[in-house]
């Protein structure tokens, strides 16, 4: 029984797949969601399809139970339409489809944790670990794939999806499961003859957990697994902090994360440990940690909590096995939801009912989650131990069980190596040092796009085409708004990643997804001497976010600004915010470069309050039509201006300006601006903005309201 068996190990391996489809359906789930709020610009009606997640409330029907029994692969092949939707082209279809493939992944989960929870025959503990090493191969993945999931509904051929390939191998794990029923039952059978009969001297029935308590802790470890570990990137951005000491970068330190999830998973069979109050009040530290503090030190409490997540994981479905399935399953999900929903809460205050409750407040549903943990391990805690205790009289048991479980391992660790390989494949591009396109000319160019959380107009990811964009312009520094996509809602990601591995950029993620903004961030042909993050004064309405930043521009410090101020709909918000920007522009001695989303029409009081109070220069004080993006400058001298369309990428246009940077060693303090505009001719070719947006342009980009740059002298 402990050697090596091939059928067992294909089970095993169409299980894990299986749970990788699990995975990669829950966590596009939110991202499909937030599409139709992101475009409402407040609540839709489409967020109730987050309730199909609450679907396992019917295996509290007999009858759906016994079916399910009998035919376990009909809520895994439902599950399939959540890998199926790419090929929906209606957002609103494609939506119905993921929710319809998350109700079925979790029927399925609830459904085989029921089936199977006879202790005697190890197939909850397979179930269980084969749940595990799913979530360890959708990281892994993702890791390989600069945090996408290429089996999202949000990923097609053109945008790197990999989807006809992921379902093709969901179909074959499917097929598996499918014919195996017959074994199953007479495994369970023969096992319920055994594990009924007590011995002499032992209780008929170990105890049983409490159902109420048992489903919280179900729904904390799940929305705690998803909002921070459904990708190994997201602890690592929630403590980021401004250059130099940024903390840990994604690339390589990623692949701590993922292992500190195996080392949790490898040690969750000893189960008085795992639920022990110890473990739980060192894991609340690492919680607090990962909340509070910026750095090594949260990024440290982050794995620490990762462990103590691994550890428990087993101890949680295992009790939620012993509890009344419908119930059990229905409350845990709920309250997973209601976790999630207090997620958003926290940053999209301003757009929901009950809003100010919330309002950055993510300490709130961190402690929320490790007391529900709480809760739960402690319910399921003395029927975990009494098993245990009860299972060391059982060698032939205990043998099945260490052969699985060394499967399982194997399984689960393949997926760590395959992580820290994806991470030294991606190491060389993430830290090649970039050049600047023209250090002859001493030009910079600089530009500022809105990117709408990097979700198209037709909902799908957009990075490709991003990419493409920014190649073409050859910006030097670009700041992107709306980019934190680290919350479950935008899909756990960070795209931001990519820009700079794929076109040679460094990077600054900007205000972590814990300070609550909808995100700033910038990339730098020109090294980051230093950068802080600012949450500008926002008493009213949403957390408006700065990058103020100096930059090493051919040997001269030149400051830049990125941010994103607030809605029409506070005035007082947006004075505040704009007054505080014009404060740390004037305050610097440095050359200034502005780019940010101000919400005011040119020469009005904000736009005064900013220009001139700021002591700089708007790029283009005649360009009357604009309202949110604006470019200004100071101590460099302005060559061009342009303005190029949006696309289908985002409901903003990309503004850019070109500057020559002063001499080191060249005094500013007299210099002055020009106004007067010259011919594109007038400068050499190296000074010109990319032809490929002239005319119809290309991919939907091209020069709009003037029809071509403008240039001065």
């Amino acid at each position: 029984m402990g050697g090596f068996d091939a059928t067992q190990t294909r089970h095993f391996l169409a299980d894990t797949y299986l749970s990788f489809v699990f995975w990669t359906v829950l966590t596009s789930l939110g991202l499909c969601i937030w599409y139709f709020p992101l475009w409402h610009m407040g609540i839709s009606g489409y967020e109730v399809v987050l309730l199909a997640d609450v679907a396992p409330v019917v295996l509290g029907v007999p009858l759906v139970r016994r079916v399910l029994r009998r035919h376990r692969a009909v809520a895994a092949v439902l599950g399939l339409a959540g890998i199926a939707a790419y090929a929906i082209p209606s957002p609103t279809h494609r939506l119905l489809a993921v929710g319809a493939g998350s109700a079925g992944v979790m029927i399925a989960l609830g459904s085989a944790l029921y089936t199977d929870r006879v202790p005697a025959t190890g197939r909850l503990e397979r179930d269980i670990q084969a749940w595990e090493a799913g979530l360890l191969v959708s990281i892994a993945v993702r890791m390989l794939f600069q945090t996408n999931n290429p089996a999202w509904a949000t990923m097609n051929a053109t945008n790197g999806g990999w989807n006809k390939t992921a379902l093709a191998l969901a179909v074959l794990a499917v097929l598996d499961v499918a014919t195996r029923r017959s074994d199953a039952m007479a495994e369970l059978h023969e096992a319920k003859k055994h594990d009924l009969s007590p011995r002499v001297g032992e209780e008929p029935e170990p105890r049983r957990a409490a159902w109420l308590p048992t489903a919280l802790g179900f729904g904390a470890l799940l929305f705690a697994l998803h909002s921070m570990y459904s990708d190994s990137a997201i602890i690592g951005r929630w403590s980021w902090d401004g250059y130099p000491n940024t903390g840990p970068a994604p690339v390589p330190w990623g692949g701590l994360v993922i292992t500190a999830l195996a080392a949790g998973f490898s040690g969750g069979h000893r189960a008085d440990l795992a639920t022990g109050m110890m473990w739980w009040a060192v894991a609340s530290i690492g919680a607090a940690l990962i909340t509070l503090v910026s750095g090594w030190p949260g990024f440290a409490g982050g794995l620490v909590l990762a462990v103590y997540l691994g550890t428990v994981t087993r101890s949680i479905l295992r009790a939620v096995a012993q509890c009344p399935p419908g119930r059990t399953l229905f409350v845990g999900t709920l309250w997973y939801n209601i976790l999630v929903l207090g997620h958003v809460w926290v940053v999209a205050y301003e757009f929901v009912p009950g809003g100010p409750l919330l309002r950055e407040r993510t300490w709130v549903i961190m402690a929320a989650t490790m007391l529900s943990l709480y809760a739960g391990v402690r319910a399921a805690r003395p029927a975990l131990v009494s098993r245990i205790i009860s299972a060391r009289d059982g060698p032939e048991y205990s043998a099945a069980a260490r052969t699985h479980r060394r499967r399982a391992r194997i399984v689960l660790w393949a997926a760590v190596a395959a992580g820290w390989l994806a991470m030294g494949a991606r190491l060389p591009a993430a830290t090649r040092v970039p050049a600047p396109f023209k250090p002859e000319q001493r030009l910079i160019t600089s530009a500022i796009w809105t990117v709408h959380f990097d979700l198209d107009n037709d909902m799908w990811l957009a990075e490709n085409r991003i990419i493409a964009a920014v190649r073409d312009l050859q910006v030097d520094v670009m700041g992107f708004l709306e980019s934190d996509t680290e919350r479950i809602i935008m899909g756990g990601r960070d795209w931001t990643q990519r820009v700079a591995e794929e076109l040679n950029y460094y990077v600054d993620y900007g205000p972590s997804p814990r300070k609550h903004t909808w995100g700033c961030a910038m990339i730098s042909k020109f090294p980051i001497k230093n950068s802080t993050h600012h949450l500008l004064p926002s008493p009213v309405g949403e957390l408006a976010c700065a990058i103020h930043a100096t930059l090493d521009v051919h040997g001269r410090d030149v400051d830049v600004i990125v941010s994103h101020n607030g809605q029409e709909e506070n005035p007082l918000d947006r004075k505040l915010q704009t007054t505080e920007l014009a404060r740390i522009m004037r305050e610097s001695q440095n050359p200034f470069i502005f780019t940010g989303y101000v919400v005011t029409k040119p020469h009005a009081r904000n736009y005064k309050l900013l220009f001139d109070g700021g002591h700089i220069h708007d790029i283009d004080p005649t360009d009357s039509d604009r309202w949110c993006q604006y470019i200004g400058y100071r101590g460099v001298k302005r060559v061009g201006y342009a303005r190029i369309s949006r696309g289908t990428i985002t409901d903003t246009e990309i503004q850019v300006g070109k500057f020559v940077v002063p001499a080191p060693d060249e005094n500013i303090d007299a210099w002055a601006p020009s106004y007067n505009r010259v011919p594109e001719s007038h400068y050499a070719p190296e000074y010109h903005f990319p032809t490929v947006f002239r005319g119809r342009g290309v991919r939907g980009h091209f020069y709009h309201v003037f029809k071509e740059p403008r240039y001065f002298e």
